[in-house]
């Protein structure tokens, strides 16, 4: 079982070689299909009010996890397809982050929603 994303890395090469189809994990088709996995993700929270978006019965939130790991699984395989750590990809964001949108000029405002 992996427990951090190098072991899910390496069990999704595993996964893939075992199989013959790394000769399809080329970036472009692996954000493509990262895409196309996010879509599916929202999908379930079409139309639904937003209260009930946050108190998903069981079923559904089976559904949504599953879902979220498709989602997962393709980032992690972009990042390897790329030779992108991950983790520090997201450290580095969190920083740049941080100084974009600062406590002190922030808080609350509701109008910085885009942390991208």
């Amino acid at each position: 079982m992996a427990d951090s994303l190098e072991d899910l890395r390496a069990q999704l090469e595993r996964f893939a070689q075992e199989r013959d189809w790394l000769q399809f994990h080329s970036p472009k088709n692996l954000a493509c299909a990262l895409i196309v996995e996010a879509g599916e993700l929202l999908e379930h929270f079409q139309w639904m009010k937003e209260e009930d978006s946050r108190s998903l019965d069981a079923a559904k939130s089976d559904a949504v996890g599953a879902e979220m790991a498709d989602v997962l699984l393709y980032l992690v395989q972009l990042a390897s397809a790329l030779k992108i750590d991950l983790l520090a990809a997201a450290q580095a964001k969190i920083l740049v982050n941080a100084q974009r949108y600062r406590v002190d000029r922030t808080p609350g405002s509701g109008s910085q929603h885009d942390a991208s």
